[in-house]
């Protein structure tokens, strides 16, 4: 029987488990995890909720990643990339929407967390203020340091 040090044989699992290997060099790298709890989820939801309040369509785009999807509540069109997503926001923000969440389910993972509830924005359209409760998800990615919305979907909540 062949003897295998342990930590070749740990090297091996991380890079069958997370897929962490450099490209034929034979090294795993080590994943590290960003810290993420519950209350992870209220900061991000309140650094996008504050960056709608500016009305800068580009501020808010700046907290997509690059490669992120829309999936908006008041367009049937998805966002693939920044340019739609801020073409989305630039229309979105006219309406000057404040989001307030209702209920949430919040999953943690390595540098992953995923935010799935009710909110409900106030807006102004036509001059009146109403109000439009929507489900939502989140998933946000740890990426080069930073906490980015990867996927992002809204819907108006169905009549019943």
């Amino acid at each position: 029987m062949t003897s295998y040090p342990v930590a070749a044989l740990a090297a091996a699992l991380l890079v069958l488990v997370s897929g962490t290997a450099s490209a034929g060099s034979g090294d795993a790298r080590e994943m590290v995890c960003a810290p993420v709890d519950q209350d992870l989820a209220l900061e991000r939801f309140e650094t996008w909720n504050d960056a709608l309040q500016t009305g800068d369509a580009a501020r808010v785009t700046e907290l997509y990643a690059e490669d992120a999807v829309l999936l908006p509540t008041v367009s049937r069109v998805p966002r693939t990339n920044h340019a739609e997503i801020q073409n989305y926001f630039e229309h979105f923000l006219e309406s000057r929407p404040y989001g307030t969440i209702d209920s949430r389910n919040v999953r943690l993972g390595c540098n992953q967390l995923t935010d799935v509830g009710i909110y409900t924005f106030r807006m102004t359209v036509d001059g009146e203020t109403e109000e439009v409760q929507a489900r939502y998800t989140f998933a946000y990615e740890h990426r080069d340091g930073q906490w980015r919305i990867a996927h992002h979907h809204s819907s108006k909540m169905p009549a019943d």
